[in-house]
């Protein structure tokens, strides 16, 4: 490798560590506080909140690695400018551009460790501790899962205790059920079979169900029964994806092909695994090309914000897109990369006469 390629790696990788070291104290400190606060009222030690607050910000991280890779660029070229490093590298031949593809290849490369490594090791620390801390919440006493059987919920109302296998979910109704209410002791109270049960509210209609008790088997035009689920909170349960891998991802749009469930949100969330290292490497294209147009302002604060400026703007740009591609407002697949396609325009746009900046 040559002598400057190993130089400005060097430069750029050492900016991203610092960055990285300083955002992830950032979000810890945020998620101690925001634990502290859920606790204040339960009895645990401060030991278990600063565990759960370390489990909890890699996925933090991984939601903001566009600004992470914004200012690491930003900070890149800031050494090279006080050093006068930029002007030396240009009287020796060596071009922007060059430079460019440089940090652009060497962030390729990390965002290629994060989407294979960082990310599943995220989720799995996610899932880990949405799991210890549904303990602490009064949802612990209720379950609702996803699997190749259809949807399982496990619910508690009073002394009864309900356990509902669906074959499919089709928008306020269940389809293909089958319910079996149990005592505390988990003694066999009734089964109750239907082909479609309205869950629009917490007070479910059971219609045309067959009722097994004692024995014997009767059949009603429909019936009620109360729940702590109602389709709006079913959807909710499985709104945190972060908590998936990316196989587990692919495993769960296959459970929800199944049971003939919504599958917008998982694929918008595969979509954007897929789509993110081009995301980062964009974002340090594009940060480099504000540093480079702004070499005149003699204030890096002045820098900064205006790379932190744009960034904000792209990020809810991102984000607004997301939600009205979740909502089916505009195809998912463009609610993805129509952003990015904005980004690349934007930048096209930035690199006329990128080598006389």
């Amino acid at each position: 490798m040559k002598t400057y390629i190993k130089f400005i790696t060097n430069i750029f990788l050492r900016s991203f560590l610092f960055v990285i070291l300083i955002t992830f104290s950032l979000v810890f400190i945020i998620n101690l506080l925001t634990e502290l606060e859920f606790f204040k009222n339960i009895n645990v030690s401060v030991f278990f909140t600063i565990y759960l607050s370390l489990l909890n910000s890699p996925s933090m991280i991984f939601e903001i690695f566009p600004f992470i890779f914004l200012i690491t660029t930003q900070l890149f070229y800031i050494k090279l400018f006080n050093n006068n490093e930029i002007q030396i590298f240009k009287y020796s031949g060596l071009k922007n551009s060059t430079i460019l593809t440089i940090i652009s290849l060497t962030t390729l490369l990390i965002s290629i460790f994060i989407i294979s490594v960082f990310y599943n090791t995220s989720s799995n620390l996610k899932s880990f501790y949405l799991e210890l801390k549904n303990n602490y919440t009064k949802d612990g006493k209720y379950l609702a899962v996803i699997n190749k059987n259809g949807l399982w919920i496990r619910d508690k109302i009073e002394n009864k205790i309900f356990i509902i296998n669906s074959t499919k979910v089709n928008e306020n109704f269940l389809i293909d059920s089958f319910i079996t209410e149990f005592d505390t002791s988990y003694n066999v109270i009734r089964n109750i079979k239907s082909q479609k049960i309205n869950i629009q509210n917490n007070e479910w209609i059971i219609l045309k169900p067959e009722v097994f008790e004692n024995n014997t088997a009767k059949k009603f035009d429909k019936i009620k029964i109360n729940s702590n689920f109602n389709y709006k909170r079913i959807n909710s349960l499985f709104s945190n994806l972060s908590s998936l891998s990316f196989i587990e991802l692919i495993e769960l749009k296959k459970n929800y092909d199944l049971l003939n469930y919504s599958t917008t949100d998982v694929i918008i969330q595969i979509q954007k695994i897929i789509s993110y290292p081009f995301y980062l490497v964009l974002m340090t294209i594009f940060s480099s090309l504000i540093m480079l147009s702004s070499k005149k302002i003699n204030s890096n604060t002045v820098k900064i914000s205006i790379g932190l400026f744009l960034c904000v703007v792209i990020y809810y740009l991102n984000n607004l897109l997301n939600v009205m591609g979740a909502t089916e407002k505009i195809n998912y697949i463009l609610s993805v990369w129509l952003p990015q396609l904005f980004l690349t325009f934007l930048i096209l746009l930035m690199m006329h006469k990128i080598n006389e900046k």
